[in-house]
């Protein structure tokens, strides 16, 4: 198969990695710049899409949030321990099966900096269609998602030959 032929080179899948933590970074500072810079959540509306910057202290989408501190200490070690298992699957994996592991990290890597460094994580993408608005999200959600659905396409769909 076509995948097994990605290349398997440490500095690739790093560079990957730190290009998908990066673009998370980069975007989450810039929108709290936006929001620092008009002192409101709503930084940009449209019919479809609207920016606005919200401070998520659960895990996907909001849920699980807490407000005591040593429930959400205990949910980013747990997050910790998963980043990690995710990692060492990385080293263990290869081909597309390898790339979605490295999408799901490097979104991973990027969500659990803001949990450490501003106890929350920045969401700001709102997606909407009249009054049904999707949950908010990020860059890393994006990756993380797209890493979940390859792995589930392998899953699913793949021969039960090395993917």
């Amino acid at each position: 198969m076509i995948t097994k032929n990605l290349p398997n080179n440490f500095f690739i899948n790093l560079s990957v990695i730190l290009f998908i933590f990066l673009f998370d970074r980069i975007t989450k500072l810039y929108v709290i710049y936006l929001y620092k810079q008009n002192l409101n959540s709503e930084i940009f509306t449209s019919k479809f899409l609207n920016i606005y910057l919200v401070w998520n202290e659960g895990i996907a989408f909001g849920f699980f949030s807490f407000n005591q501190d040593y429930l959400y200490n205990i949910l980013t070690l747990i997050i910790s321990i998963v980043v990690l298992v995710i990692l060492y699957f990385i080293f263990k994996s290869d081909g597309l099966k390898k790339y979605a592991l490295i999408m799901i990290f490097g979104g991973a890597i990027g969500n659990l900096f803001d949990r450490v460094v501003y106890g929350a994580v920045a969401d700001f993408i709102d997606f909407h269609v009249g009054n049904f608005h999707w949950f908010i999200f990020n860059v890393s959600d994006i990756f993380i998602t797209l890493g979940v659905i390859i792995l589930m396409y392998l899953e699913f769909f793949s021969s039960k030959q090395n993917v």
